[in-house]
């Protein structure tokens, strides 16, 4: 649950930090009283950062607001059933009906306002383009900026990726100061991917209005404090995306890809980073949005998904409920222990024979005691090289291998082809909760 909110500070407007007692005095006829809480009558922000003392707090229609939130377009019910309130979106693009039923079911959005990349492309020195886009955004703005939902907007998403001129923090002030002049209700930020100190100085020499800096990090979420104070960002800021470790942070086999964590692996870091890289930092950190709130192909389809493409959740999901509830799920996800393959280290890189048959094992164990059933899957490595979050296509299933596979060990054949493969396992526990692992291998003469 979010951390216990102070009732002394100053409002921050803008690039303007307002002394909470100023506010009050020169503006007694605004607001109404409700204990010692200030409540924002139609002459204040519904969304404004208060500094308290050393602490930055979220304010939203007068209460202090912590952000448990979700990136994601789908299963906004569980989220609620599990304790979230929020939901961020990386684009406008069908935004209206996700802010639509987030507002129904009592939840906010951080509304994205997708700009170009300069790894895709876009030349931010480009000043006839540069303007197309920000006429562009400004109909955007101006569509979404009175959506009972909306709780902030992000102006671009990981737009520092990559990329090397520093003209795009010209373009994102022009899109913050239009928002300021005609929104005064919604706070601004931005999301980077990681935390690239050089792009935070700029963006601080040429945006100085941003609101709230955010920060994309997962496996790294401990130290952002730290770095984005060094990089000379002291204000507040928010985890916009986090969750189990990304494939360009794992450990590596000999020919290249990644281990991934099982699902269980996922449940323990995610536990440990939301309480020292988000909790712990709760005096300057807004809160956070986890990643992915759905099924997502990232090199694979189990890396950063937090449901099944059916549906079914992993055990992150109790983490969060723990969390956000402060109270343990009646039904909880299996645990799962890492693939082995024969008797390899699959840490150091299983080579089979083409053709050749093999076993694989595991084991799982279901922590309200429910029968558990196994599927076993075998698949091509993914050859799709996208960053950024960009779509993915996920690899289609490899027929006719699996020899004898419905329960925790597997017989199987190995593919006649050359080449890297990935061997799956999901484990059901039938309550809509699964635990999940998988283990590379190649396949070499």
């Amino acid at each position: 649950m979010g951390p216990n909110s102070s009732k002394r500070g100053k409002f921050l407007f803008n690039d303007r930090i307002v002394p909470k007692v100023f506010f009050v005095i020169t503006s007694l006829f605004c607001f109404s009283f409700t204990g010692s809480v200030v409540v924002p009558k139609k002459s204040s922000p519904k969304v404004a950062i208060v500094k308290e003392g050393d602490r930055y707090q979220l304010y939203k229609d007068g209460k202090p607001y912590w952000i448990q939130g979700a990136g994601g377009y789908t299963y906004y019910e569980k989220l609620v059933e599990n304790g979230g309130n929020s939901v961020r979106l990386w684009s406008t693009v069908g935004a209206k009906e996700c802010m639509d039923k987030a507002e129904k079911l009592g939840l906010t959005v951080t509304l994205t306002l997708d700009l170009g990349h300069e790894r895709k492309g876009f030349n931010y020195s480009d000043k006839q383009a540069v303007k197309k886009q920000f006429e562009e955004i400004k109909k955007q703005v101006l569509e979404f900026k009175d959506h009972p939902a909306l709780l902030m907007w992000a102006v671009g998403n990981e737009i520092d990726q990559f990329a090397k001129n520093y003209e795009v923090w010209d373009a994102v002030n022009d899109i913050v100061k239009f928002i300021h002049q005609v929104d005064p209700d919604h706070p601004v930020t931005t999301m980077m991917a990681g935390v690239p100190a050089k792009h935070i100085k700029e963006m601080m020499k040429r945006c100085p209005g941003m609101d709230i800096l955010s920060i994309n990090a997962f496996k790294w979420i401990e130290p952002v404090r730290k770095d984005i104070t060094a990089a000379g960002w002291t204000g507040p800021y928010l985890i916009g995306e986090w969750g189990a470790s990304g494939y360009w942070e794992t450990d590596k086999v000999p020919w290249g890809t990644f281990i991934e964590e099982t699902s269980t692996q996922k449940a323990e870091v995610c536990a440990e980073r939301y309480q020292k890289g988000i909790i712990d930092n709760y005096d300057r950190c807004l809160g956070s949005y986890v990643f992915y709130w759905g099924w997502k192909q990232a090199r694979t389809h189990t890396l950063l998904s937090l449901f099944s493409e059916d549906g079914q959740e992993i055990g992150v999901i109790d983490i969060l409920h723990k969390y956000w509830t402060g109270k343990e799920r009646a039904n909880k996800a299996p645990t799962i222990l890492p693939i082995g393959i024969d008797e390899l280290k699959t840490h150091k890189g299983v080579y089979l024979n083409p053709s050749t048959q093999h076993h694989a094992y595991t084991n799982a164990k279901d922590p309200d005691g429910d029968a558990l059933s196994y599927k076993w899957e075998i698949y091509h490595e993914s050859t799709e090289k996208k960053e950024g979050g960009d779509k993915e296509e996920k690899p289609k299933v490899l027929e006719g291998l699996v020899v004898e596979g419905k329960t925790k060990t597997l017989l199987f054949k190995a593919p006649e082809k050359e080449g890297a493969y990935r061997l799956f396992v999901t484990v059901y526990d039938g309550k809509n909760h699964i635990a999940t692992a998988n283990a590379p291998f190649f396949v070499k003469k």
